[in-house]
């Protein structure tokens, strides 16, 4: 395959955004004494409350390909630290619910806020037809990644 076309261009920036964005990820992790795991079930967990879904440690083992013991030592550790709560759904007093403390949304806005505020500035950048046609790009990227990952 030949790395020169204009597809594999965008796979080669794809693959150094996700570069630059695990460093930033390891780094923070080191600063705040997590694992790399730890930084990627934050993120899981943020996006689920952004999507109003139930999260839930089986969902978060599923997700992280954890299994259940390895999920509740992970939400041990995230809950020992201040950065997780254990709830009790209401719907549902069987289930636990896991929620993200605001203590872990400061932590990651004071170190990715001024990365996020540069990428949202690059992205007002654009036409709304650009934004959107960059948007289905990602979007199906991600669908193929996942793919990928779960054959």
């Amino acid at each position: 395959m030949d790395d020169r076309t204009p597809a594999m261009e965008l796979v080669h920036l794809l693959r150094a955004v996700t570069v630059e964005f695990d460093l930033l990820g390891a780094e923070f992790a080191a600063r705040h004494g997590l694992h790399p795991t730890d930084v990627r079930a934050l993120i899981h967990l943020l996006d689920d409350a952004r999507a109003d879904t139930r999260a839930t440690p089986g969902r978060l083992g599923e997700q992280l390909r954890l299994n259940s013991a390895g999920t509740t030592a992970l939400v041990d550790r995230l809950e020992r630290m201040g950065l997780v709560r254990r709830s009790r759904d209401t719907a549902d007093r069987r289930r636990v619910l896991l929620e993200v403390e605001e203590k872990a949304v400061r932590l990651g806005r004071s170190f990715f806020g001024s990365v996020i505020d540069d990428v949202v500035a690059v992205s007002d950048a654009f036409e709304p037809g650009e934004r959107e046609t960059v948007r289905r790009f990602l979007t199906s990227v991600l669908e193929a990644t996942r793919r990928a990952r779960s054959s």
